[in-house]
């Protein structure tokens, strides 16, 4: 049996419940490790074999998981934040289907709620954004044509990026360029939860100069949008005068 679990979004303690229960029974872990938290394998028992996918190619991983299955043992595919973003674990799962290995997944607290927490933002606040684009810019790795930035930008909603800290001269042109005016607020939340985290704030038109100026490369989320900023109205949710199934408005 395989468990693809996330690691949550950096601190050692906001993998889930679950999450722990499965590394602490793992006899195998393979874990991303350039991204993933190194203080999450102490929840391993001892004797547990562990392996850092890092230095590892897909045909490698699946080979140490064939051997865990032919020895009757239980592995962890231990991934950062939730796999199911940038966890490359599709490709993983055909794999272990076109070999008849039972798997399955245990979600994990992603970076971007990680990073909203150390921002304290509302990523979905009334009358700003009702909308969450997670994406990244165009590297080494491309996207679709029709999810440039210049073209998602176009809708000014909140905006997180992953693996773009490196790309930010492009990015803070195709923002301004889609869309987003100069004065938007923005952020860049290096090691969102980790004990070594840091908050940049700034504007769309400063981005590419905070993240130069600090030496951020990697390991860092962006935020975009006016969720950032201070204007927004009262959710109706909790007002007095809206009804829910649960209470009567007052008007």
């Amino acid at each position: 049996m395989v468990h693809f679990v996330g690691a949550g979004s950096g601190a050692a303690d906001l993998i889930t419940v679950r999450g722990a229960r499965l590394l602490g029974e793992a006899d195998v872990v393979i874990y991303a490790g350039s991204l993933v938290n190194p203080a999450l394998l102490s929840y391993t028992k001892p004797g547990c074999e562990i392996h850092n996918s890092a230095k590892m190619t897909l045909e490698e991983v699946i080979a140490v998981i064939r051997a865990a299955e032919a020895a009757g043992k239980t592995t962890v595919r231990l991934h950062t934040g939730d796999s199911s973003i940038y966890g490359a674990v599709r490709e993983q799962f055909d794999e272990l289907e076109k070999l008849g290995v039972a798997y399955d997944v245990c979600p994990g607290v992603s970076a971007f709620c990680g990073a909203a927490a150390a921002l304290k933002a509302e990523y979905t606040l009334p009358d700003v954004s009702q909308t969450v684009i997670i994406t990244r810019a165009a590297g080494r790795t491309p996207v679709p044509a029709r999810e440039s930035i210049r073209a998602l930008a176009a809708h000014r909603a909140t905006m997180v990026l992953f693996l773009s800290t490196s790309l930010t001269e492009k990015l803070q042109e195709d923002l301004l360029a889609g869309g987003y005016e100069a004065q938007t607020p923005a952020a860049v939340v290096y090691k969102a939860t980790w004990p070594e985290e840091k908050i940049f704030r700034c504007t769309v038109g400063t981005l590419h100069e905070t993240v130069t100026g600090n030496g951020l490369t990697k390991t860092s989320l962006i935020v975009v949008g006016n969720c950032l900023g201070d204007s927004y109205l009262r959710s109706l949710l909790y007002h007095p005068n809206f009804t829910t199934e649960f209470r009567k408005g007052a008007q």
